[in-house]
């Protein structure tokens, strides 16, 4: 019983950590696509692009709100025309009279005098309320804000979705770029070990000079290569912490369970196309929108706008304020377009074209976003055969070499014929590392074709 319990409990064990071991490596390149989301300057630009097209709703929608302001004006004259007051003429004689029958200095003369139309010494102060009650550019400017967000997510979206891209090719052409430099790491001992048969060789009368030449020769042509692919490695590990805003130096995680990648990369090619759930289609669809709501916008010239104001004021000559000098104003202003020249038929035409070529950009766009996917697909699928192909070509290069190594220590293969079955097995290596890196950056354009990352 007990052996029974543990033959269960080994391999579940054993499962158990074979699939953490397989969650944390696909984890690491998701925890960098994260940090590259978080970290990314230019997407740190497009988000803040979104956060002002948010307060632009914000103070589209603040249009409908009541403004009040303070207003006032001062101002002092003289002269300029005026209104003559015969006061003295009309009244004086009729005064003189009343004196006459009333015995009495009741009634005194008055002067001639003149009304200035100029105030002097005259004020007006007063706060100012008004309130919009009818007008279409507030309505269409709210819901033009509106869809502008829509499209500023958009956008955002297709950025990151380019960087979650860019990321993963980064990652796969690094780990590409270092199983070449450990494949001319084993080629140096390879070659190493060739030079050293052939020293055995020679001591014992069996070899010749020439191929301890041929041998280092060897190992410096391997030396240069490899050196050559430690800076290729190094340049993609600069390139991949720039996508990431991170240190040059910082250290990547190279664990890569690729066998799962590959089978996961494998199931793309049974997702079918559809090129509608691309972010590309649907910001044009929201671009195609904002043109039909201008277009409806420029039609409705004619509407005419109506809004109140309250006036709650002070105004006096010689800066008087009193009972008298207090008062309050309520109104209507409306305003109806007769003529403007012709510029909002001009500008209904402009609206038209542009909504005419947002929808020929449309169009534009699926051709070419279905072609892209369907060059993707078979991209993949192309890396998938020449990887499998180079897969067998590596086992036979492996075994090839073996044969003639042997044989050439029994005396039976020539040294040449060892230089070449080192150079196929390396050629082999190379092929099938960097195919297998090729079939994972395909995939990850293919999802970005199918718009399926997260």
């Amino acid at each position: 019983m007990k052996k029974q319990i543990i033959n269960i409990i080994i391999p579940s064990l054993i499962l158990l950590g074979y699939s953490s071991l397989v969650s944390a490596q696909t984890n690491s390149l998701e925890s960098y696509i994260e940090e590259g989301l978080k970290n990314n300057l230019v997407l740190n630009q497009k988000n803040i692009s979104w956060e002002k097209a948010m307060i632009g709703l914000q103070s589209a929608k603040s249009f409908y709100l009541p403004t009040v302001g303070f207003q006032t004006t001062y101002s002092t004259a003289d002269g300029g025309r005026n209104i003559p007051l015969p006061l003295g003429d009309l009244l004086n004689g009729v005064y003189s009279t009343l004196n006459d029958l009333t015995q009495s200095q009741r009634f005194t003369e008055l002067e001639n005098t003149e009304i200035g139309f100029l105030p002097k010494n005259y004020y007006d102060a007063k706060i100012r309320t008004t309130v919009p009650i009818l007008n279409s550019d507030i309505r269409y400017g709210v819901k033009l804000s509106e869809q502008q967000i829509v499209l500023k997510e958009y956008e955002l979206e297709i950025y990151k979705q380019e960087l979650i891209k860019n990321i993963k090719i980064a990652y796969y052409n690094y780990l590409s770029a270092l199983q070449v430099v450990d494949i001319y790491k084993s080629s140096q001992v390879l070659a190493q070990e060739g030079k050293r048969v052939n020293e055995k060789l020679y001591e014992s009368g069996k070899g010749l000079p020439v191929y301890i030449m041929r041998s280092e020769s060897e190992i410096a042509q391997i030396n240069a290569d490899f050196s050559k692919a430690k800076q290729q490695a190094e340049n993609a590990k600069l390139y991949f912490n720039s996508l990431l805003n991170r240190s040059p130096e910082s250290d990547i995680d190279s664990s890569l369970e690729s066998d799962t990648t590959l089978r996961v990369a494998e199931k793309l090619l049974l997702q079918e196309i559809n090129i509608n759930k691309r972010s590309e289609i649907q910001s044009l669809n929201q671009a195609l929108t904002i043109n039909e709501t201008l277009l409806n916008k420029d039609e409705q010239y004619f509407i005419p706008k109506l809004s109140g104001f309250l006036d709650l004021g002070s105004q006096a000559e010689g800066l008087h304020f009193n009972k008298d000098s207090r008062y309050y104003m309520i109104g209507l202003q409306l305003d109806i377009p007769i003529f403007s020249g012709m510029r909002n038929k001009y500008k209904i035409k402009e609206t038209r074209l542009n909504l005419q070529y947002a929808k020929l950009e449309l169009e534009n766009a699926k051709q070419n976003l279905n072609l892209s996917a369907e060059v993707a697909k078979n991209k993949l699928k192309s890396a998938f055969e020449v990887y499998q192909a180079s897969m067998e070509q590596l086992k036979a290069a492996n075994s090839y070499q073996r044969l003639i190594d042997r044989g050439y220590q029994a005396g039976v293969n020539t040294f040449i014929e060892t230089i070449d079955a080192r150079n196929q097995l390396t050629a082999a290596q190379l092929a099938s590392q960097i195919n297998k890196y090729n079939v994972l950056i395909s995939a990850a354009e293919l999802e970005r074709e199918l718009n399926i990352n997260p």
